[in-house]
This record gives structure tokens, sequence and C-alpha cells, in this order.
């Protein structure tokens, strides 16, 4: 059994079976976001698994999007499993601290600091919530150790557009119940997931959820609102949609309307 999501580099004896839970790994994007020696890594990791996908006789994944995205990647004729687990302390932990809480911020982000969790387009959306006179609190859990470049352009857009989010850090798994109770929604920006733990564990806690139009949120949630990940303007108006605040329609003008701006 790999857990490890690649297959042996060696033809095994034994029936092999490859836990596949890195999408990334699935798919043919640009890499180039990421740091160079992750870049490195993920490319030879690429290469490994589609040039070995033969050493492994079955492989798992938990949604029905990551199995069509391994079938793209390896071939029709492997045999691809989809079965979704969590485990179940982790759950009952979740439900058994799910007392109220006095609300501390409006939006939570549970997420690391990779690139493809696209806090980049999240930090423009709040630049343009407040540019159009709206503010509402956002907590993140970015490791200034591990992110320190992500962590600083946080401080940055606070300090310089007067926003109000809160960076707390990393935050162990068993303080992660209370950030949820004490937020009024979650708000998942990332571009790709294989599974989406945060998704299962807001919905679990009945928090509403707002997250990319994309498949592998409704593989496993029914989202309150969504919007596109690569466009600041798509999140910040899925925001607004949420906080029930209208955003003005363009102005349709005649033609002489528009022609006297273009001769003002």
């Amino acid at each position: 059994m790999c857990f490890h999501g690649l297959p042996p580099l060696f033809v095994l004896r034994g029936r092999v079976t490859v836990f596949v839970q890195n999408r990334i790994l699935l798919e043919s994007g640009s890499l180039a976001a990421y740091p160079l020696v992750t870049r490195i890594r993920l490319f030879i990791e690429r290469i490994w698994v589609r040039r070995m996908r033969r050493h492994g006789k079955r492989y798992l994944v938990q949604t029905s999007s990551m199995a069509v995205a391994a079938r793209k990647c390896l071939g029709l004729d492997v045999d691809i499993v989809e079965q979704a687990f969590v485990p179940l302390d982790h759950m009952d932990l979740l439900v058994k601290n799910s007392i109220p809480a006095a609300k501390r911020t409006d939006f939570l982000y549970v997420s690391s600091g990779e690139a493809h969790k696209n806090h980049a387009n999240l930090l423009e959306a709040w630049r343009l919530l407040a540019e159009a006179g709206l503010k509402p609190t956002l907590t993140l859990t970015v490791s200034p150790d591990a992110y320190p470049f992500l962590a600083s352009e946080i401080a940055r857009y606070v300090r310089q557009f007067g926003l109000n989010i809160v960076n707390d850090g990393h935050v162990p798994k068993d303080h992660i119940h209370s950030l949820y109770l004490s937020s009024t929604a979650l708000i998942f920006t990332s571009f790709l997931e294989s599974f989406g733990l945060p998704l299962i564990e807001a919905s679990q806690l009945g928090l509403p959820i707002i997250a990319p139009e994309l498949d592998y949120v409704r593989d496993v949630i029914q989202p309150a609102e969504t919007f596109d990940p690569s466009s600041p303007l798509s999140i910040s108006r899925a925001v607004r949609r949420f906080l029930r605040q209208s955003e003005p329609a363009a102005r349709i003008g005649t033609a002489e309307q528009f022609l006297a701006v273009v001769l003002r």
C-alpha cells in the first residue's frame, strides 16, 4: 500500500495499491508559482506517476473529480477506485466541541500557504471590498515560519489598505474547531484539492461556505455562494452576496452619451 501517491519505481511481486491524495501530481498545469525546489520535485513526481503507472495494480482516490483526473492522467484501462473517508475520532472531536461560541470573525480560511491555495486573489478581493466601503473581518491560518513571503504580504495588505484581516498562523488540529465555531462563514479559495477536508469539517458544524464553482467543492458539499477563483472581483461579489450587500449594475447609456465622454 503506497500512501505517498507514487507507484513503486520497480515492478513488485505483491498486489500494489496506490492512494493518491495530491491532485497536483495528476494535473499538467503550470508550476511557476511554486518555489524552485518544489517545482523540480513536482516535475519529477509527475513524470514518475505517468511512467510507472503500470507498477500499481490499483489506484485509490476519494472523490469523483479525483477519479476523473486520475483516469485522464493514468489511462482509462487503469483500475481506479473511489472511496472517501474521514477518521471518526477527528469528526467526533469536532462535534463534541461544537458548543456555540461568540463570533470573532466574519470569514475564516483554514489553509496552509501553498500557491494553489490562492491567497493572492483572496487578499485582492478584500482590497476591492474595502475600496467599496466594506471591511468584513477575515481570519487566516498561514504559518509565518513556513510561508514568510505570504505572511509578509498579508501584513502589507492590512497595513496599506486598512483591512480587517488577522493571521493566526499555524493552528493545531485540536484547536481548529474553535475557529469554526467563532466564525460566521468559511471562505475557501483554493484552485484545486484532492479532498478539501476544511469544507467537510465546516459543513459538519453547519457553517455556511463560500467556495469556487469547481468540481472538488461539489464533490463534498453544497456551497452557499460560489465564485471564479481566478477573479478577485468574482470573489468579492460572492462575499457581497453573502452579506446581502447589493452591487449596482453597470449604467447603460446611449451612443451619444458614450461619444460625449470620449470627446470631453
